[in-house]
C-alpha cells in the first residue's frame, strides 16, 4: 500500500494547495478581519484543535522557527472565533477549486465519486498518534461535492502529516533540519537560501547546517553525503507506510475508480498551479 499511499498524495496535495497558494482563501480569511497571510494560515489550519496556545500549535505543525508562531496565536482568535475560520477557509478553498475546474469539471458525476471515495478513505483511519488529522476529523464534512473533496483531501494531507512528523522525530530531525534535507533533495544550494529558512538569523543557520554536519549528513560543501540522502529516503519511505492506512479502507477496484476519477482534476489543478 506504499506505492498507494505515495500516488494518492501526488493526486491530493494539488487540491489542498489551493488553500494556501489561491486568492480565494486569503481574501475569505481577510474578510473576517484576519490583518495578514499567516494570521489567517495559523489560525484557520489551527482552528479544528480548539482554542490551544502556541506552544500546542508549534508542537502539532513541528516545522515552523521558535517564535513564529506566538506571533499569530492566540492574537488571530482574539476577535474571531476558530469556527468563523475554519468555515471561511473552507469557503474560500472550494470556491478556488470551482473556478479553476470550471463547471464541466466541477459538476461531473467523476469529482462527486471522487469526493465520496475520498471521504470513504480520509474517514477510515485510526486517529490515536494523530494530532491534526484528528482535529480534521472532528470536523463535520460538507455536503457540497467540491468543498467535501478537499475536506476529506485535506484530512488526508493532516494524517500523513502527522506520520511524517513522527518519521522525522524517530530519525531524530528537527522541523528545521528538515527543511533543509528537502531543500538538499531539491538541488537548492546553498539548502540556507531555501524559502523556508533563508530568514532565520545567520548564527541558528550555522548551527543547523554543522549540526548535519557532525552527524555525517551533510558534507564540507553543504550537500547530501550517501549517509543523508539514505536518511532521506528512509523517512518518506516510512511516511509513506504511515499514510497507507485510510486507503486500506478502498477496495483495489474502488483505489482504481478513485485515482481515474481524481487524474483528470488533479491534471486541471496542477496546470493552474494551485492558483
Amino acid at each position: 500500500m506504499t506505492r498507494t499511499a505515495r500516488r494518492m498524495f501526488e493526486l491530493l496535495e494539488p487540491i489542498c494547495l489551493v488553500t494556501f497558494f489561491a486568492d480565494e482563501c486569503n481574501e475569505e480569511l481577510a474578510a473576517l478581519g484576519h490583518r495578514t497571510y499567516w494570521d489567517g494560515y495559523f489560525a484557520s489550519r489551527a482552528a479544528p484543535l480548539g482554542r490551544v496556545p502556541a506552544e500546542v500549535v508549534n508542537a502539532a505543525f513541528y516545522n515552523f522557527a521558535d517564535g513564529e508562531v506566538a506571533r499569530h496565536i492566540p492574537s488571530a482568535w482574539a476577535t474571531i472565533p476558530p469556527e468563523a475560520s475554519v468555515a471561511a477557509r473552507e469557503r474560500g478553498s472550494a470556491a478556488s477549486l470551482r473556478r479553476i475546474l470550471g463547471e464541466e469539471l466541477s459538476g461531473s458525476p467523476g469529482l462527486v465519486r471522487a469526493a465520496d471515495l475520498t471521504t470513504k478513505a480520509a474517514t477510515s483511519a485510526p486517529t490515536e498518534g494523530r494530532v491534526m488529522y484528528a482535529g480534521m476529523r472532528s470536523l463535520p464534512v460538507p455536503s457540497d461535492p467540491v468543498a467535501r473533496l478537499w475536506h476529506s483531501a485535506t484530512m488526508l494531507r493532516e494524517h500523513r502529516g502527522d506520520g511524517h512528523i513522527a518519521a522525522l522525530v524517530g530519525a531524530r530531525i528537527s522541523g528545521a533540519e528538515a527543511h533543509i534535507l528537502s531543500a538538499l533533495d531539491m538541488d537548492i544550494h546553498p539548502p540556507e537560501s531555501f524559502g523556508r529558512v533563508h530568514h532565520l538569523p545567520k548564527q541558528r543557520l550555522t548551527a543547523i547546517m554543522n549540526g548535519l554536519r557532525e552527524r555525517g549528513l551533510v558534507d564540507a560543501d553543504g550537500r547530501f553525503t550517501d549517509a543523508g540522502r539514505e536518511l532521506k529516503q528512509r523517512i518518506e519511505t516510512l511516511t509513506d507506510e504511515l499514510a497507507a492506512p485510510p486507503y486500506d479502507a478502498l477496495p483495489s477496484a474502488e483505489l482504481d475508480e478513485l485515482v481515474a476519477a481524481l487524474e483528470p482534476i488533479t491534471a486541471r489543478v496542477e496546470a493552474a498551479g494551485s492558483r
